[in-house]
């Protein structure tokens, strides 16, 4: 069991939810982030004086999905994500020590969605 953690642009929430979706991998969370990786930094103006922009808004997905669907929950946090210019996101895969279904008490795979049938 993994939980893959993608981090993408704001704009692109919504191709990365339908990219997920089409790949057939559910349960997904989805928060809204701040954060400053590669972008170059931004400079803005507000109420007349400039300002340096430090952190970017981004949107962090995290989906926690058994072995054989890492690999399709990367493609499909790339293809939905990705514009192709600095400041697309990165994606990080962690293993899962234990997961448990609050509902149903099913522990470990049975708990994640999706499992290979």
């Amino acid at each position: 069991m993994k939980l893959v953690i993608g981090v993408v642009r704001p704009e692109k929430a919504n191709d990365v939810l339908e990219a997920l979706y089409r790949a057939e991998v559910r349960g997904v969370s989805m928060t809204r982030v701040q954060g400053h990786g590669g972008e170059l930094d931004r400079v803005e103006t507000y109420r007349g004086t400039t300002v340096k922009v430090g952190l970017s808004e981004k949107v962090r997905f995290e989906i926690a999905v058994s072995d054989s669907f890492v690999d399709r929950t990367i493609d499909a946090l790339c293809s939905g994500g990705r514009t192709g210019e600095v400041g697309d996101g990165k994606i990080f895969v962690v293993p899962l020590e234990r997961v448990v279904r609050i509902r149903t008490g099913e522990t470990d795979v049975a708990a994640v969605t999706p499992v290979e049938k």
